[in-house]
């Protein structure tokens, strides 16, 4: 059962692997320059797709430390995720710069996914970097959902929220993996390129529903841009590609949906509800991006690991796999990992490794992480839990 979970995990990955899918939804050379403007973990992979089909090109790509690649042309910056950092905010001031560049035959070519809000941060005049880092680190403590997260973004920055859209005369291309709950352009990657429909009020007010203190200054984003987003591979596509291989080995597939969010301890309690009424043999299929609310110091953890604890607490031990696409669950080094029938029967105390959001030490003496190295490409996380 473990092969087959993780056989199901690399299907998934591999339906939203930039180097197959890519290709296909590139538009017509222009007449006049090419300017590749890439962020996000899968931007180098998604650079080398175009490298491939369109020779050379220029550009920056800007992607986490660890998730380059090569390029012939392309220049790959690595910096911060999930907290930005001055070689994001350097790069990301050259893309702008570069797109206010380009004349009204050439081509701003933007390649976005998961990770692109810290990736591509230059923060507005009156707001400095060491500010941003500083409150982006309060809002992934705070249990704040991503769409929350990116709508404070959107308010304080010179880039996102349809801004490097707006500042290019030429077309504007957006070829989009996302990681987004409901594959919505204006929150991957906080919308670089697409038209924001909320508001100052908007951000100030998830800044307070938090209790988190920012004054700002904050700048409203446009309501207009002109360009093409187009989203070219989705957590959808990957659990039914993961489905496939559970429905070859005779397992009945069902899938849950791509848009469970909320706690991950909260998740995990209602998919053991889900699973343990459910009939076998079944996998029981989901997709969406759970959150982890820290109120004090914790141990190491992550979201995905989070949840199958939970689950494993709630059923007393099944077979299930949950891991982050990208290949990094939160700032660890594993994707994921599994559940078995005997996890919880090994002598560990399963509910004081998840009151201090310890999950990664759980399963890490349990030897069942699930180490990826990075995957250059994100679709959010995948779950599944085999019923038999």
């Amino acid at each position: 059962m473990r092969r087959l979970l993780e056989e199901s995990f690399r299907a998934a990955v591999a339906a939203a692997d930039p180097l197959v899918v890519l290709s296909k939804h590139l538009p017509p050379r222009p007449r006049g320059r090419v300017f590749v403007a890439a962020a996000g973990k899968a931007a180098a992979s998604m650079t080398v797709a175009v490298e491939r089909e369109w020779g050379a090109v220029e550009g920056i790509a800007i992607t986490r430390y660890g998730h380059g690649l090569p390029t012939k042309h392309v220049k790959v910056v690595e910096a911060g995720h999930p907290v930005p950092d001055e070689a994001g905010e350097r790069a990301a001031r050259e893309i702008l710069e570069s797109a206010k560049r380009l004349g009204a035959d050439d081509l701003l070519l933007v390649l976005i996914s998961g990770g692109g809000s810290s990736l591509l941060s230059l923060p507005p005049p009156g707001v400095s970097m060491a500010e941003l880092k500083a409150l982006t680190g309060k809002l992934l403590k705070s249990g704040a959902e991503i769409r929350e997260m990116n709508t404070v973004r959107k308010h304080l920055s010179a880039i996102a929220g349809g801004r490097l859209a707006a500042a290019c005369r030429g077309s504007v291309v957006a070829l989009i993996i996302s990681d987004v709950v409901g594959d919505d352009p204006t929150h991957i990657a906080s919308g670089p390129c697409a038209a924001d429909p909320t508001t100052i009020e908007d951000a100030k007010a998830i800044l307070a529903r938090y209790r988190i203190d920012f004054r700002g200054p904050f700048s409203e984003s446009p309501k207009s841009v002109r360009a093409e987003n187009k989203v070219i591979a989705t957590a959808m596509r990957s659990l039914e590609a993961a489905g496939e291989v559970f429905r070859k080995a005779g397992i009945r597939p069902e899938i849950l949906g791509d848009t469970i969010t909320g706690e991950a301890r909260e998740v995990g309690k209602e998919m053991a509800e889900r699973a343990l009424r459910t009939k076998g043999p079944a996998a029981l299929i989901s997709g969406g991006e759970c959150t982890v609310t820290i109120e004090n110091e914790a141990g190491r953890g992550g979201r995905c690991a989070e949840f199958l604890l939970s689950l494993g607490l709630e059923t007393g031990g099944i077979w299930a796999i949950a891991a982050d696409t990208d290949g990094i669950d939160g700032s660890e080094d594993n994707a994921g990992a599994i559940l078995t029938p005997e996890s919880m029967k090994q002598g560990l105390d399963g509910k004081a490794f998840l009151a201090r959001h310890d999950s990664y030490g759980f399963f890490q003496q349990l030897g069942d992480l699930v180490v990826t190295g990075p995957t250059r490409t994100n679709v959010n996380d995948y779950r599944a839990i085999l019923i038999l």
